[in-house]
């Protein structure tokens, strides 16, 4: 009876990983190298509140904590958000590295300053729409291969876009 209730509780497990992998994007890991980049790029300032929007295995928002920031992740995949937190309890970053199971698209940017995405093709326009609306004078956006359409990037390394925001709904031209 145990064995099959264990098994039960598995396959309610698979299938909500399935839906949950289903409706949100592929998961592809940063290169170690390009988290470096991507955070030395950010120039944190200690104290300073970061995003890393779709955080996977929430090895960007452990850098950002890292490097002084107050590092949080969105992230609708339960095994990667479980994943996530392992590794920053184990990296003893509790308290400074937050991972939370839920859409970004629900959650307002607007508290903090750096933002960080690897997102895909598809979602860069809206994502643009919604940073747009959302962001304050001095935020920093660091995207990973993917340009935000319509914005003009203040720096460009090795596939990493940063834009400046430089005025309220507005981006440094």
């Amino acid at each position: 009876m145990l064995y099959l209730l264990t098994m039960l509780i598995l396959a309610i497990f698979c299938l909500i990983l399935l839906w949950h992998l289903a409706r949100g994007a592929a998961y592809v890991p940063t290169h170690p190298a390009k988290v470096e980049k991507i955070v030395a790029m950010a120039q944190v300032k200690p104290g300073e509140k970061a995003v890393d929007i779709g955080s996977g295995d929430g090895r960007i928002v452990i850098a950002l904590a890292r490097a002084g920031a107050e590092a949080h992740g969105y992230e609708n995949n339960p095994l990667l958000v479980w994943w996530s937190r392992r590794k920053i309890k184990k990296a003893g970053l509790t308290g400074r590295a937050f991972i939370h199971m839920r859409s970004f698209w629900d959650a307002d940017l607007s508290r903090y300053s750096i933002i960080t995405v690897y997102g895909i093709d598809y979602i860069m326009r809206p994502l643009g729409n919604k940073l747009k609306k959302e962001l304050h004078p001095g935020s920093r956006v660091l995207s990973y291969c993917f340009p935000l359409p319509g914005w003009t990037a203040t720096r460009k390394e090795t596939g990493i876009y940063l834009y400046s925001v430089s005025e309220p709904g507005g981006l440094s031209q």
